[in-house]
């Protein structure tokens, strides 16, 4: 996987050539990811699932994160990403049915880890429930749900924890739930400017969605 050939850019996400995965992150270079985050409403209340990543993963594994995301390959545009949530997930979307955020752009250094994204956002808008999943376990090993109110409480700091639902799997398939208190230490360490943008569009998506309804 580290030797994945990806596209490289500059800050105004002009292409300017193409590396491997373990060189980009090397050396910081930008480049495209896709991202998918699932919100649904869920007994009245609205929710953002987030997966679990599986504790395999050489780069933050065990964490909570986006419910579906990867790096976009040098052989790949934007629509090819919908693949992520179908590998990851089992769930089959088109991309049709996605809400674009456009291009988020951050930077984030977790130890000899440079990761500069221009990542392309989507929220799916579903109400699905936990046997609807069929996860790779290589990649991820749980789901969870948590109230978007909450989950944007807590990147505002106005709450220290908040309660996850959920399922995991362990390396022999069988599936366990998932009730715990987890604070923002719990999380992929993405930019906190990043985690603001999300939350504003959660919010604004979850308004629209209440307001026709």
């Amino acid at each position: 996987m580290e030797q994945e050939l990806l596209k490289i850019f500059d800050e105004k996400h002009k292409q300017i050539g193409v590396e491997t995965r373990e060189e980009i992150h090397r050396l910081g270079l930008w480049h495209e990811t896709f991202q998918c985050w699932f919100i649904g409403i869920h007994e009245g209340k609205q929710y953002v699932y987030l997966q679990l990543r599986s504790d395999l993963k050489k780069d933050y594994p065990g964490l909570l994160d986006i419910t579906a995301a990867g790096h976009l390959l040098a052989s790949e545009t934007v629509f090819d990403g919908i693949r992520e949530v179908k590998e990851e997930l089992g769930i089959e979307v088109l991309f049709e049915e996605l809400y674009s955020l456009g291009v988020i752009k951050y930077s984030v250094t977790t130890g000899k880890l440079v990761d500069n994204e221009l990542a392309h956002v989507f929220l799916y808008d579903c109400a699905l429930e936990w046997e609807q999943f069929t996860l790779q376990t290589e990649e991820v090993s749980g789901i969870v749900r948590v109230e978007i109110s909450e989950f944007v409480k807590l990147w505002k700091n106005e709450l220290k924890e908040l309660e996850i639902f959920g399922f995991k799997v362990d390396e022999e398939g069988a599936k366990s739930s998932i009730h715990q208190v987890v604070g923002k230490t719990s999380f992929v360490p993405h930019d906190q400017s990043y985690y603001d943008e999300i939350c504003k569009e959660m919010i604004s998506f979850s308004l629209k969605n209440q307001l026709s309804s």
